[in-house]
């Protein structure tokens, strides 16, 4: 996680800067991170790479809505369904599709994780799945981490005790829901690429797995294709 944004600065302001879009924050939601404007852009590419007429997205652990929204922006003929767990993220999030004049095309959802999805969504439907989940573990949340959660939600941050523990379950519940030949991309922890890489391969249900770089040469998006047979 950045260090580099004042959270409570956010908080008072009521809005943060994601993608070159206003995005609404409130407390009960994560503040966007700049870092991961890296898995937005990766996201809207691979959509443009698919070239097709009406792609359809999943936003997972959504948050404020940030990547629905950015995406839906960026990329005007996609379908966005996000889903948080908790209800100040549900909140914020809907908030943001209102006040970017998105919701005819961006839908947000509540439950866990895919559960939050089953009646919206068919399954092999899905193009591309964005997901910035919670990856810090819970030793350092209870250490030099701990600050993170003075003022945002833990939710947003715990993840087990190793950090993956979202990661985990995304890459293998995705699968129901994307087609074949469709990506999914996290956002990753400094140096948990290869953790999150490895559970792709282990699946053996992806092909393609790599990782993103950022400016400073770390590697904070991790993804990977859907095979023609799950």
């Amino acid at each position: 996680m950045s260090e580099d944004i004042d959270v409570a600065e956010a908080y008072g302001r009521g809005n943060a800067v994601f993608m070159g879009m206003e995005m609404l924050v409130a407390c009960g939601a994560l503040v966007p991170r700049p870092e991961t404007e890296l898995l937005g852009s990766t996201a809207v590419n691979v959509l443009h790479e698919m070239k097709l007429p009406t792609p359809r997205v999943v936003d997972m652990c959504c948050g404020a809505g940030n990547l629905a929204c950015a995406i839906a922006h960026h990329v005007p003929t996609a379908r966005v369904w996000a889903s948080d767990l908790t209800d100040g993220c549900v909140a914020v999030a809907r908030r943001n599709v209102v006040h970017h004049g998105l919701a005819d095309r961006v839908s947000i959802h509540q439950g866990d994780l895919f559960e939050a999805l089953a009646t919206p969504v068919s399954p092999g439907s899905i193009d591309v799945v964005v997901c910035n989940p919670p990856y810090i573990s819970e030793k350092r949340l209870q250490g030099d981490r701990s600050h993170l959660v003075t003022l945002e939600p833990r939710e947003a941050f715990a993840a087990g005790p190793y950090g993956i523990a979202i990661h985990l379950r995304v890459v293998k519940d995705a699968l129901r829901y994307l087609r074949p030949g469709g990506a999914l991309l996290f956002e990753v922890g400094l140096g948990q690429d290869r953790q999150v890489a490895s559970l792709f391969e282990r699946s053996r249900s992806y092909e393609g797995i790599r990782g993103i770089i950022n400016r400073a040469g770390e590697a904070r998006v991790v993804l990977g294709y859907t095979k023609s047979q799950h």
